[in-house]
């Protein structure tokens, strides 16, 4: 209960970080998230002030949402399935589009205990992050986590991931946009 509990307060100071860095660089958010279940919506929008840097959340929870919400390619999801680099990274940018923000993160996975398989184990989390910069060029990346524990662990995990991964993504925009 106490890691639990100490992810969870890394993941509200993380969230304050992102936003702090968001306002800074005048960038909007949004997020796509299917196995974390608006877990991370949830930290955002614990923050005081958060909605002048948070947009709006989508939760696609199921293949169905994912193309109706985020314009995730029907041939994607049945070719690679729906935990993917390439799902993740259509989530991001249908985010993006459907939302017209300039920074977005996407979260799919398999928290468990079940749903997983010998290729896609319990505890994969597929991430897609998105930023556009001020020329409209739009730069993206993905990434896939392995965590390990229970449900609502491998959940709080996920969330920690993609907060560092969109803190990262934005200081290598500073440096490089």
């Amino acid at each position: 209960m106490a890691r639990v509990s100490t992810l969870r307060d890394d993941n509200l100071a993380l969230a304050s970080q992102l936003g702090e860095l968001l306002k800074s660089q005048g960038h909007t958010l949004t997020l796509a998230e299917s196995c974390t279940g608006g877990g991370a919506s949830e930290c955002v929008t614990a923050i005081t002030g958060s909605s002048a840097w948070f947009d709006r959340a989508f939760i696609t929870y199921s293949n169905q949402a994912k193309i109706d919400m985020l314009g995730v390619n029907p041939a994607t999801l049945t070719t690679h399935g729906a935990v993917s680099e390439n799902t993740a990274l259509q989530m991001a940018l249908g985010a993006m589009h459907r939302a017209q923000v300039d920074v977005s993160a996407s979260i799919t996975g398999i928290a468990g205990p079940t749903g997983g398989t010998p290729q896609k184990p319990v505890g994969m989390v597929c991430f897609g992050f998105a930023i556009k910069h001020m020329s409209d060029e739009i730069h993206s990346r993905t990434h896939t986590a392995y965590f390990t524990g229970d449900r609502e662990g491998i959940r709080l995990q996920a969330i920690y991931a993609v907060f560092s991964g969109l803190i990262s993504l934005l200081n290598n925009a500073t440096v490089t946009g």
